[in-house]
């Protein structure tokens, strides 16, 4: 499954993203996520909780595509 997540800014970072996107609750959540490797960016294995995510990356959680895009 994708999803879109639209930022204003030129990048967010990855935890902050995960809940943005709804996929944690919250920042403890997100960074037990990635700390156990079950967080993807562009296809790679991230461990980096403050990895800066910018539009045009696509984060994977959970079976889920997150493609990050500029708001307009």
């Amino acid at each position: 499954m994708k999803k879109g997540i639209y930022i204003k800014t030129e990048y967010i970072k990855l935890d902050s993203l995960l809940k943005l996107a709804g996929a944690v609750q919250t920042g403890g959540e997100a960074k037990m996520l990635i700390n156990d490797g079950e967080v993807k960016v562009d296809g790679e294995v991230c461990t980096m909780r403050g990895k800066k995510i910018r539009p045009g990356n696509t984060v994977n959680v959970g079976g889920v595509d997150y493609c990050v895009t500029y708001e307009t």
